[in-house]
């Protein structure tokens, strides 16, 4: 029987969260207000058994499907946001759990860094994901487990303040966030993250 690891639900997807998402994943790439669902279990392979019960039950299409050696990840999305959640009731009867079965997440770093110098721009701008992070605003950066909890932050953060995504990792041993603007709108987006993960119940690890 697998475990379920991660279910995290998004609402509405925001502007710049949608766009990150499309131009790093290889299925059918989700767009701006689309709900989305995303889903970590262990063993890996069986997210195939995963993806096979959403996709049949409701009219939703992915966008990411990763076999990893320990997890498989899936996300589906569409405009209905009925949909995504009928779809995401499958999967919990196919695993034959319930939606507060998955771990509930934990935050392992969070913090923000005031007017960052150029320097430290330049070298964290060589591998982010997403936007340019410019030298002088602050950045703020989150650290989760699991993984995929990230993208709930990443999202509340951008639909709560005005903060541009510079990085979001949403798979591996521990999700990541980057994101940056003036100092007023990165702790507001930093509340909004934080607050997104709190609010996640579910058993402890």
């Amino acid at each position: 029987m697998a475990e379920l690891r991660t279910y995290a639900y998004v609402d509405r997807l925001q502007p710049q969260f949608a766009a990150y998402l499309g131009t790093n994943m290889r299925g059918y790439l989700p767009v701006v207000g689309m709900a989305a669902a995303f889903i970590e279990i262990a063993p890996g392979l069986m997210i195939n058994q995963v993806a096979d019960a959403a996709l049949k039950s409701a009219f939703v299409q992915p966008g990411l499907l990763v076999v990893e050696r320990s997890f498989g990840i899936l996300e589906f999305h569409s405009k209905n946001q009925a949909d995504v959640k009928h779809a995401a009731g499958a999967v919990m009867k196919t695993l034959g759990c319930e939606e507060n079965d998955r771990i509930k997440p934990k935050v392992l770093a969070s913090e923000i860094i005031h007017k960052v110098n150029d320097y430290h721009a330049q070298v964290v701008n060589v591998s982010r994901l997403a936007s340019l992070l410019i030298a002088g605003q602050d950045m703020y950066i989150m650290e989760v487990e699991p993984a995929v909890y990230i993208s709930l932050a990443a999202n509340e953060a951008e639909k709560n303040a005005r903060i541009t995504l510079v990085d979001v990792r949403l798979f591996g041993a521990v999700g990541r966030l980057y994101l940056s603007g003036k100092e007023s709108d990165v702790e507001r987006a930093a509340g909004a993250a934080e607050a997104a993960i709190r609010a996640v119940i579910g058993r402890e690890k």
